[in-house]
């Protein structure tokens, strides 16, 4: 009967427990907490984002225009020169004793003519007299002439001398860096034409160059057509450049080029910029982020870059509805901001509650407790 009476009582409380499970497991899980903001108002500026090439804004080849051999070489390789900088020196010897020659020729020239100036004054005065014949008039102007020719071509042959003495030192055109020498001291060089010795790269300032496909050229006419510029005031809109391991765009000059036609084989439109490059971080040849702008002050909906996500239908923003319900919402995006925001162009409006934190308690369809978040301040988080 004991027996009985305590197998009854272990059954009852089996009961019991098992009640209770069942009670708690009839409970529905608690809604996640996540963190809401409505999407910030702020007026944005709007660009063109491209990738550009840098070229050096001057290159020249450095060559030898006369021949003799390479008595000195005045630079190190890769050394910053400035403009008429000696760089090389070719034997000048040869070419001053050309000139010594050459200026003789002129002082007898000059010697010859004036005799003959004197002698043609004589036969004037006597012609005027009737003592001289008309046939020894014209000799002596004949004389004068032919004469004053020789003159003419010893001061041009004194002109050639000159200047090929002066292409003995060869100097540089501009400010700008020296590459590597092609020849050593002692070669000969200018032998059956100009021989290549170095060359010569401005870069500061630093050309970039870089295009635009049809689309983008439209876009960028209507802005400058609201902007009332035309062609000639293409050097008054600023070009952002920018590394990849640089972060923005630091660099910034102005647009001084624009091709007057789109290339018909690939549809694009050839641009150019100017960038000071004083420290002289952009190096010709680096493939760099471009962007211009296209529209400033334009009202726009800001959400933290991160708070989007993308499908295979494209970029998504999750909304809590007014029931408090996750929904999964299609948006177009636009430029991405200073401070890591991203510009919403449609899908949402000002008054949604877009989920900014805690995106991993998110589903769409179920219910979540949402809590006040400010996106500059979820920003400063991560």
């Amino acid at each position: 009967m004991g027996r009985i009476v305590v197998g009854t009582a272990l059954l009852g409380l089996a009961g019991l427990l098992l009640g209770c499970d069942e009670k708690k497991a009839s409970q529905p899980p608690s809604a996640a907490e996540v963190r809401v903001a409505p999407p910030l108002q702020r007026n944005i500026t709007r660009y063109l984002e491209m990738t550009g090439q840098t070229n050096a804004a001057k290159r020249v080849d450095l060559v030898a225009r006369v021949q003799g051999t390479l008595t000195e070489i005045r630079h190190r390789d890769g050394a910053a020169v400035k403009q008429g900088d000696v760089l090389f020196v070719i034997e000048q010897d040869n070419y001053r004793l050309s000139l010594q020659l050459a200026e003789a020729s002129q002082t007898q020239q000059n010697a010859l003519l004036a005799q003959a100036e004197a002698d043609l004054a004589r036969q004037k005065q006597l012609a005027s007299r009737q003592a001289a014949s008309e046939a020894a008039l014209d000799n002596a102007l004949g004389k004068r002439d032919s004469t004053a020719a020789a003159r003419d071509q010893a001061a041009a042959q004194v002109a050639q001398a000159r200047l090929n003495l002066a292409y003995t030192e060869v100097k540089a055109p501009f400010d700008g860096i020296v590459s590597a020498r092609k020849v050593d001291e002692g070669a000969l060089v200018g032998v059956g034409g100009p021989t290549l010795l170095a060359s010569i790269v401005q870069s500061d300032p630093i050309q970039v160059k870089f295009s635009l496909d049809e689309q983008l050229v439209l876009r960028l006419r209507e802005a400058m057509r609201r902007r009332d510029l035309t062609l000639a005031g293409l050097g008054t809109i600023p070009v952002e450049i920018g590394l990849d391991t640089e972060k923005g765009y630091p660099h910034v000059g102005r647009l001084d080029y624009v091709a007057p036609e789109l290339d018909a084989a690939s549809g694009t439109l050839t641009m150019r910029a100017e960038i000071p490059n004083p420290g002289r971080v952009l190096l010709p040849g680096l493939f760099v982020r471009v962007r211009l702008p296209l529209q400033r002050d334009v009202p726009s909906l800001l959400v933290p870059d991160s708070a989007l996500g993308a499908s295979q239908a494209g970029r998504y923003l999750l909304v809590v509805s007014e029931h408090d319900v996750v929904e999964q919402r299609p948006v177009e995006t636009g430029d991405l901001v200073e401070g890591g925001l991203r510009a919403i162009r449609s899908g949402v409006s000002a008054q949604d509650r877009v989920i900014v934190g805690r995106l991993q308690d998110a589903i769409p369809g179920a219910r979540v407790r949402p809590m006040a978040a400010n996106a500059d301040a979820e920003l400063a988080k991560r």
